[in-house]
Formats: structure tokens, sequence, C-alpha cells
């Protein structure tokens, strides 16, 4: 499946299986696909009649699996639309991170930062959960997601901390797996919604019984900081949303009416969000915390979890609708969002160390501008192809040495 991706843009995420479009004989042989699991067909429908052991006849399918899988993954290219979707999204996050110490000397760049905070995420997660939807516990899909989420998540949680230890002059800040800091809170939760992407499944009505949940994780404060649970459970409702789209329900909101529908839309959020900027905790858009720990009543986390969910909601679409589904310069910078996402957290949090935003020119309408566009070119930069191949060894680890091969493979190869 070519979007098959684990990252929160969606991209290089699934621990470097995701990029080879392999033949159907190559995909056997080495025992792996990236690809949508297939009806297993009788024997006779491949040509056959010959009755074998239920072991022949596991091996027969698991190979006809794999073969339907490669042809599929070689069948279907990249959609361009998911890709320029990623990238954009990406460069809202860098944008949204370099207005985020203006926001207090600045009206209009906090109206800036709460619309945006108001759907980037959910965006990324939305996409993340559509493209889970094939996630099963076959083997080659829970290596990939150790290999593309798991093991990133640790070193760049190691990675990070000590980073914070140099350049913030703290060197007794602990490493703990248990506590993400900063941006790996994302890996964290992917890795858990993708476990339990099975269980939404096979629900009824999983989309109204994840929004239960983010509701009462919303008025839980006991549940803790560990692997930041609290985002994990209030932002689960949009990853389950993607498990239960289909390309017809994205085709909606690319029509013609949707994008000029959606000019309003987001002119009007403009406007509230700046009437709100001075009014709200903007901490409820990282829904990391109960209602209580923000100071407020216990009722409101489950007001404000169902009211930002449907405006969230109305804004990702509105982002969907303006998204050009054609391939364009930035297309194959989609497959690389994973990397600029990662990587810029060090010059993001390094501002802050290193107090970058003390400059006076930072304060101004214009430093405001400039300010943005350096983001926006900083995390195309690190989106590029040359950037994936240095640090692929930290995202996209094969670590073939670390799995149990495949009894059927081995048994191939001795023949």
């Amino acid at each position: 499946m070519p979007h098959d991706e684990l990252s929160p843009t969606g991209a290089a995420g699934t621990g470097g299986a995701t990029a080879t479009m392999a033949p159907a004989t190559a995909t056997t042989a080495t025992g792996t696909s990236s690809g949508a699991p297939t009806d297993r067909q009788p024997a006779s429908a491949h040509g056959t009649s010959r009755a074998g052991s239920p072991g022949h006849a596991k091996s027969r399918g698991a190979d006809r699996a794999k073969k339907a899988d490669a042809a599929d993954a070689k069948a279907k290219p990249r959609d361009a639309f998911f890709d320029n979707a990623k990238y954009l999204a990406i460069v809202l996050v860098a944008m949204g991170h370099s207005w985020e110490p203006l926001r207090d000397g600045s009206r209009a760049a906090a109206a800036l930062y709460i619309t945006v905070y108001a759907f980037h995420m959910p965006a990324f997660i939305i996409i993340s959960g559509y493209f889970s939807r094939s996630f099963d516990m076959r083997k080659d899909r829970l290596q990939r997601l150790i290999t593309g989420v798991a093991v990133p998540y640790i070193l760049f949680e190691v990675a990070y901390t000590l980073f914070k230890r140099w350049a913030d002059d703290d060197p007794g800040y602990p490493i703990s797996l248990m506590d993400p800091w900063y941006l790996t809170w994302f890996l964290a939760a992917l890795f858990i919604w993708r476990l339990t992407t099975p269980l939404w499944k096979i629900v009824r009505w999983p989309v109204p019984l994840a929004l239960a949940v983010a509701v009462l994780a919303s008025v839980s404060p006991d549940i803790g900081d560990d692997l930041d649970l609290q985002r994990v459970l209030q932002f689960l409702p949009f990853f389950v949303i993607g498990l239960s789209l289909r390309p017809e329900h994205f085709k909606l909101v690319r029509r013609k009416k949707a994008r000029i529908l959606a000019v309003p839309v987001f002119a009007a959020a403009l406007v509230f969000a700046y009437w709100a900027a001075p009014r709200m905790n903007a901490a409820w858009f990282y829904h990391r915390d109960a209602a209580q720990e923000l100071a407020a009543p216990w009722w409101s986390g489950a007001v404000m979890t169902l009211a930002m969910f449907g405006c969230s909601l109305v804004l990702v679409a509105c982002f969907f609708a303006w998204i050009p589904g054609r391939t364009m310069w930035c297309t194959a910078l989609g497959a690389g969002t994973l990397y600029g996402y990662l990587l810029h957290g060090f010059l993001a949090k390094g501002s802050r160390f290193w107090d970058w935003y003390d400059a006076d020119w930072m304060q101004t309408p214009w430093g405001a501008v400039l300010l943005t566009l350096i983001a926006g070119t900083v995390i195309t930069l690190l989106c590029t192809p040359p950037v994936q191949r240095i640090f692929r060894f930290a995202m996209e680890p094969k670590m073939t040495w670390a799995f149990k091969k495949d009894p059927v493979g081995m048994a191939r190869e001795r023949k």
C-alpha cells in the first residue's frame, strides 16, 4: 500500500519499508510486504488442484497474500493529494512553533497560532489513521511499527534530552522513556493507536466510543503524565475517524463548492481566534491536561472537548479542500515530513534556550513575517531527500538482525 505509513505526517514512518515498490518475486523472497491484506483464494483459482498438508496450504496462502500485496503496491502510485497535505501541514507546524514566543506581544500572532493549532495536528492524525486501515498483527507490520515508530521514539527521546542538558545548561535533566519530551509524544501516541487499530475495526460505533474516551480523559486529572496519555486519549477520536474514512470522503471535501465554502469558514475562524486570544487559555489546544489542571471546572472538560472536536473537524475539512491533488514541486517532500517534524524540534527549542527571541526585530510585524518565512524554509529543507538519506538510520532502520526470520522464507531459501 503506497501510503501505509506511520509518521505524524503519514510519511517515512514505516521503518525503511515505505519507499520500496518491489516486484512480487522480490517481495516473496524477502518475506515482507507493505500492501493491504487480501483474502486467500482457493488453490484451484491459481491453476492447481494438488491437495497438500495444512502446512503446505498455509504456505501457499501466505505466498499468495504476499504476491497480491506486492502487486497491489506496484499498481497503486503515491497519491499526490496526501503528500501535498502532509508537506503543507508540517510547514504549518513549524510556523506555529515559531509564533509561540510572539503571542504575548502580538494579538495577531496569537490568533494565527490558535487557528493553526485547532487543526494541524488533527489533520496529521486523521491521515495517519486513514493509512492505518490495513494494519493488523501480521509479523511484517509489527516489525515496521517497531522500526518506524518505537525505535525513532527511543532515539529522539534520548537525543532531545541530551540536547536540553547541553543547550539549556541543565546537566541533571533525566532521560525518561515514560515522559515524552516535546515532539516525541506523537510517536508514543501513534504506537498505541496503531496497536489498538484491530479493536476499533470490530466495534459497531468506533467514533462515538473514541469520543467518549476523550471526554472522560478530559475530566480525569489522575491519568498522569506517563506516555502523555492525556494526549493519546484526547486526540484518539481523530485517529479513529481516519480509520473510518474512505477515498470518497476525501473527494467530497475536494469539490469546488467545498473550496469556495472553506474561504469564509477560515476567515470566521481567524476573526474568532483574534477575539478569543486574550480570553482563552491556549493550553486547551494541546490536549495534554484535564480541565481541573487548567483551573477550570470539571464539566468544562467535556464541553470543550466536544466543541473543539467539532471545530477541528470543520477546519480540517477546509484545509483538505485547499490541498491540490496534482503533483507539484513540494509533493516529493511529503515523504520526508517525519524527518522535518523531529529534526526541527532542535531548532525550535534551541531558539528559546539561546534567547533568539530577545532580538528587537523579532517583535516587529516585519520580523514576524520574516521569521515565518524562515520557519517554512527550514522545515522544507529538512524534508528533502539528502536529509532523509543522512538520518534514515534513525528514522527508518531496517534492523533485520533484531527479528526472527520467517520460517517459510527460510525454507524457501534452502531450496
